[in-house]
């Protein structure tokens, strides 16, 4: 199947070939099972989760010029607004049919937080698939079925769906994601069903990168997940979560921090990057930390 003409995830504008590269697919280019579990791995392992835009003072682009030339071509990781338009113009360029959903994330806690994170839903051959690359260290290592009791054991991660009850007696809620931890599941977000669309993710973005109780907002955080650890960096911190769930602990120096995004996550800064993320963790060594 053919994307429609002018769709509004742009894949007529992406470069296919470039975006595969960078990525390191050569595979199989259709829409099927198979190829959408490769990308979503092959995605995943290429780019890593990163605010830097936002610590070094600068707008987060959405545009998706802007986001091959910081992704593909500078081989810069992104935010979760960034993964998922890049994703979904990858998807579209090959055929696949989908819709965006806007998830809340809970981490474990129940309080309502906004809906500002965003994944595909993909149907292929009757059914629908849930396929998220934005999520950082938690997030899914390949699709999952999307529907209620789906539990997949990715590697050394188990994950499960369940679909909650309603706000009043007789209704049905959300579906929930959750990683299976050793004292139990472990809710990472709420999946919404309304379709989003590029114009939501640019206000969420605006959202996430400047409001004063976004999670990002001025501070560092760097995620990668993979089939034996989840490496996350926040700030000058970096700790690595093991399957077992042990996890290890320490502190970067801030003359560290480029070399370190470089050969863990996978992200090459320029030197005037480089050299102003090290100033500002220089100048501010004690203010910051989990």
């Amino acid at each position: 199947m053919g994307r429609p003409v002018g769709s509004v995830w742009g894949g007529q504008q992406l470069d296919l070939d470039a975006y595969l590269a960078r990525i390191g697919y050569a595979g199989e280019r259709a829409p099927t099972p198979r190829v959408l579990r490769a990308l979503h791995a092959a995605h995943i392992a290429a780019f890593a989760f990163e605010d830097l835009e936002v610590v070094l003072g600068r707008a987060v682009r959405l545009d998706l010029e802007s986001v091959q030339a910081k992704m593909v071509r500078r081989r810069r990781g992104g935010t979760c607004c960034e993964q998922t338009l890049l994703y979904a113009a990858a998807l579209d360029a090959l055929g696949f049919v989908f819709t965006a959903t806007a998830s809340r994330v809970r981490l474990g806690e129940h309080r309502l937080r906004p809906a500002t994170h965003y994944s595909l839903r993909v149907e292929l051959d009757g059914e629908a698939w849930f396929t998220d690359v934005g999520f950082g260290a938690e997030g899914l290592l390949e699709p999952i079925r999307l529907r209620d009791g789906e539990v997949a054991r990715q590697s050394g991660w188990t994950y499960g769906l369940v679909r909650e009850g309603g706000p009043t007696p007789g209704t049905t809620g959300p579906l929930v994601l959750s990683l299976l931890r050793p004292d139990g599941w472990f809710g990472l977000y709420a999946i919404g069903g309304e379709p989003r669309f590029p114009i939501d993710f640019t206000v969420t973005s605006h959202f996430t990168s400047t409001h004063p109780l976004s999670p990002f907002h001025g501070r560092l955080l760097v995620q990668k997940p993979a089939a034996d650890r989840r490496l996350v960096l926040r700030d000058t911190e970096l700790a690595r979560l093991l399957p077992d769930f042990t996890e290890e602990r320490r502190r970067v120096p801030a003359g560290e921090l480029p070399g370190l995004l470089a050969e863990e996550f996978g992200i090459v800064l320029d030197a005037e990057d480089s050299a102003a993320l090290v100033a500002r963790y220089r100048e501010e060594p004690a203010s910051r930390g989990t």
